[in-house]
Formats: structure tokens, sequence, C-alpha cells
């Protein structure tokens, strides 16, 4: 059983994250209870291959990812860059309906960090704290998945603040990525190699 603590955030409410594990053929789910501003909403946190996903789940999360990135950003850009394929999606439901997501590439050499990126919330979702909750998913993926490698994002300049608050450390000057500012940032490893 994977149980995290208290989350603080930013507006400096409380968010418990409770999490309990699945039995049975959905196994790789970890459904995630938040309580936050008070209100009680129980989320789903799904961790899954490209190729553990069905067709209607991959169009989901390709077209919130397109609708954001590139139509509301008014960014074209190449929003699928091969590397979907090898990486791990955590997507965050409510029911059936997607919510947000994130990617998470694993580290390409022992000592490579592991990457999470393409964290994303539905507009229809937005203010509820869900970026919050795909963070510290995310980085409990990765902790538990790749312990001893630091995890590296590549993050919009105007979210460092944000990342900052789940222990990321700005490792780059700011640099324009598709005509936006961005900064590399990297959180230490979970455990120090022995």
């Amino acid at each position: 059983m994977d149980v995290r603590a208290a989350v603080a955030l930013q507006a400096g409410k409380p968010l418990e994250v409770k999490a309990v594990q699945l039995e049975g053929p959905r196994a790789g789910e970890v459904p995630v209870e938040v309580k936050a501003t008070g209100a009680a909403a129980t989320y789903r946190a799904d961790l899954r291959s490209l190729d553990e996903l069905t067709t209607r789940e991959l169009y989901d999360l390709l077209r919130m990812r397109v609708d954001v990135f590139v139509v509301e950003q008014n960014c074209p850009y190449p929003e699928l860059d091969g590397k979907d394929i090898d990486a791990l999606h955590l997507r965050l439901l409510e029911g059936g309906k997607l919510l947000g997501a994130a990617r998470i590439l694993k580290p390409y050499e022992p000592q490579d960090p592991s990457k999470i990126g393409r964290v994303v919330v539905s507009p229809d979702h937005r203010g509820k704290r869900l970026g919050d909750v795909l963070m510290s998913e995310a980085i409990a993926a990765c902790e538990r998945l790749y312990p001893e490698n630091p995890i590296a994002l590549s993050a919009q300049a105007h979210l460092r603040r944000f990342y900052e608050s789940f222990d990321f450390i700005a490792v780059s000057q700011e640099y324009l990525e598709d005509g936006i500012p961005h900064i590399d940032m990297v959180r230490p490893p979970a455990t120090q190699p022995a």
C-alpha cells in the first residue's frame, strides 16, 4: 500500500492524498482520494504504457494535450514527438472522465534522471488544484520506479514557483522552446546510491 501524507498547497490549504492498492486485472491503477478546500472529491490516478491504453483513452489523452498545448497556447509544435511510445502515461480520472495527465520517461542511462513532462489539466477542471495531485502522483511514480535517479523536467518559466514547491531546482537559464520561455529543473533522488 502506498500512502502519501498531506501536501501543502501554494494557496495555503492542505490537500490530503490517500492511495489504496487495487487488486485484480487493473492492478496498475492507484485510486486517489483527494480532499481540498473542505469538499471531498474522489479521483483515480492511472499509470499505463501506451500499449495498455484503449484507443478511446489514447484519443482523449492526445486530444487534451493538443487542445491545451497547441490550440490554447497558440503554439504549433510537434506534439506527437515519438516519446509517448516508451513513456508511462499518468491519467487523473473521475469516473471515466479524463481530468488531467502527465508523461513519465524512464532514465536512458543508469545515472540519468527520469523525466516528467506534458503535465496538463483539462480547461474544464482548472482551479481544483489538480496540478498538485498530478505532480504528487508523478513524483511518487518516479520515486517508486527509479528511486536512485533524480527527476527532471522542462518547465514553462511562469510555472517555476509551482515546481519549486515540489522541491525542483532550476538548473538552467531561461530559454525559448517553441516560442515559450522554459527552464530546466531537477529534483534530487528519493534515495542516494550506496
